[in-house]
């Protein structure tokens, strides 16, 4: 906030000096990071549906091993989405960790005890 006994020049210095720092923080993110985002997209796209066709494949190769029709195909879907999720989760929490760290520590709160 300008003080009463700045002078008018100064004041619109600062004035613009905190509206460009307002316009920086404002900024649409770069390419590159929508890019990043985008490779993470498909990243998780990949273990989801790896996971569950991998989990297909082991099962129709046990039935094929064991002579059990779709008992090892329905038992290996279900694991390979179980592992899918798995793995879904732990690179969600990891890139969130990631992206936190990468943020900074968020400004802290004013304290009201002053009352």
């Amino acid at each position: 906030m300008p003080q009463p006994d700045e002078p008018r020049e100064e004041a619109l210095k600062s004035l613009d000096e905190r509206l460009a720092a307002f316009e920086a923080e404002r900024a649409p993110p770069s390419r590159v990071a929508s890019q990043r985002a985008m490779g993470q997209g498909y990243r998780f796209l990949g273990e989801v549906v790896g996971g569950v066709l991998g989990g297909l494949g082991f099962g129709r190769l046990f039935d094929w091993l064991a002579h059990t029709a779709p008992f090892g195909l329905i038992g290996g879907l279900l694991i390979g989405v179980g592992v899918s999720t798995l793995v879904a989760i732990r690179g969600a929490g990891a890139w969130a960790k990631t992206e936190s760290e990468r943020a900074g520590s968020p400004p802290s709160a004013p304290d009201d005890e002053d009352d």
